[in-house]
């Protein structure tokens, strides 16, 4: 770990008692920081708050005070999910005091360098992808960010020997001010989160802050399929390196029917890739660039791509059960991501969808229904799916209370050859705490068929 005395003597905020703000506590105490955690929620008995108690941190539950501010601080470090509409934060504005995320601590103390992903959707899929590739290239990477380890504890165990993979939502970038990545990759750009950021120019700016204090001797990777990330990407001083699913592009990265081109040459046949779906080519080409990019032999890069079959909860196959597939796409907590989903498939498919209801529409999804046979709606949206579905002229439509009922239910209207898609369209926090406890129930219901 390095720099770790620039923290000395330092008063630091941290807003949250999650486990990127448990961990910022602990890493700020250890390093000599004078270290005050405030949550807006009950302690209720949380070890959490008892143990960083016992590292001299003062933790502050079940409201934000309204002099919390007044002995001053150097900076704050606040929990991703909170707004920046909180009270704290808005006075800390008001301050000019610096307001981060954890991911700018563990920049600050890495020795390691780091390549950071972003993007609307493909985010997990690039991470897992360019971990593995690295893995078997030997290049001692180490995974981190919003894939659910925490970045700043990564970064106080890496070495200059290792290399950090970090996932970046937009945010976590809202809250840097040095964050550097030597390879950044910007998957792609759309119209989500607009009750956090307000805007879509708002979030579009957010995610563009994995560039901003790039030089030219770092890379951004970045999709040229999409002009509306050219315009935000127009000051990086970042070398840049473009990728295309169109055909051919000398200047980077594409792919067409037949291969993957780097700088305009072949370098894998698309037969030997196994993950499914479009939409994962994306995916594959931003983690292949920064793989060759960081030093990749090319066998290692195919020898992930001819094996890789997707991560946990986006677009998993879980089983083959009398002749239905089953595949848990908990993660498509927005329409793109199910449109996508649902484009991957050439059989008749059963959407089992649904869930936080932020007011949306799933206008969206109506080009991609004309294979879908029935629809089973779950939480929150579920009779505002059935009835979308019903005007996509899907016959079979029904809705459940619970996932279990629903998984029997696209069941019992499947037959043989059919495709059984969990794939949301909606967040998880009506009936679940977050989208993998939506996705393993789901399993567990698929594998209560078989008993």
């Amino acid at each position: 770990m390095q720099h770790a005395a620039q923290f000395i003597g330092k008063k630091v905020l941290v807003l949250g008692l999650a486990k990127s703000g448990h961990a910022a506590a602990s890493l700020l105490s250890d390093c000599g920081a004078s270290v005050t955690l405030n949550d807006y929620a009950p302690e209720n008995g949380n070890p959490l708050a008892e143990e960083l108690r016992t590292k001299g941190v003062t933790v502050i539950c079940g409201g934000h005070p309204e002099n919390i501010l007044d002995g001053g601080f150097d900076f704050i470090i606040k929990n991703p999910g909170i707004p920046y509409s909180n009270s704290v934060i808005l006075q800390a504005e008001q301050l000019e005091i610096p307001i981060w995320t954890e991911i700018e601590l563990a920049y600050l103390i890495s020795e390691a360098p780091i390549i950071g992903i972003t993007g609307s959707n493909g985010k997990t899929t690039t991470t897992t992808l360019l971990y593995h590739m690295l893995s078997i290239g030997n290049r001692n990477p180490l995974i981190a960010g919003n894939i659910g380890t925490v970045a700043s504890t990564v970064a106080s165990e890496a070495t200059s020997d290792d290399v950090i993979v970090l996932e970046a939502s937009s945010f976590q970038l809202m809250g840097v001010g040095q964050f550097r990545p030597h390879i950044a990759i910007w998957t792609n750009l759309y119209e989500a989160h607009l009750d956090y950021h307000g805007s879509a120019q708002a979030y579009a700016e957010a995610k563009a802050q994995i560039t901003k204090n790039q030089t030219p001797t770092d890379f951004l990777i970045y999709n040229v399929d999409q002009p509306e990330i050219q315009r935000y990407i127009i000051d990086t001083q970042a070398s840049l390196v473009p990728f295309t699913t169109q055909g051919r592009s000398v200047e980077g990265i594409s792919a067409d029917d037949v291969s993957i081109y780097w700088l305009g040459e072949p370098i894998i046949s698309r037969k030997k890739i196994t993950l499914p779906g479009a939409h994962n080519l994306e995916n594959i080409l931003s983690a292949t660039a920064a793989a060759l990019l960081y030093g990749c032999e090319r066998s290692a890069i195919e020898s992930v791509l001819s094996s890789f079959t997707g991560v946990r909860h986006r677009m998993q196959f879980v089983t083959e059960h009398e002749s239905r597939k089953f595949y848990n796409d908990s993660k498509a907590t927005n329409t793109l991501a199910t449109k996508s989903a649902l484009s991957s498939f050439e059989t008749p498919t059963i959407l089992i969808a649904g869930g936080l209801d932020r007011g949306h529409s799933f206008e969206e999804l109506r080009s991609h229904m004309t294979n879908v046979k029935a629809v089973i709606g779950i939480g929150e949206t579920a009779d505002r799916l059935v009835q979308f579905a019903q005007s996509c002229g899907v016959s079979i439509t029904k809705e459940t209370e619970t996932l279990k009922e629903a998984v029997q239910e696209a069941y019992n209207v499947s037959v043989k050859g059919d495709t059984i898609l969990l794939s949301p369209a909606c967040a998880s926090w009506d009936q679940y705490p977050n989208f993998e406890a939506r996705g393993d129930e789901f399993i567990d219901a698929v594998q209560l068929l078989n008993s």
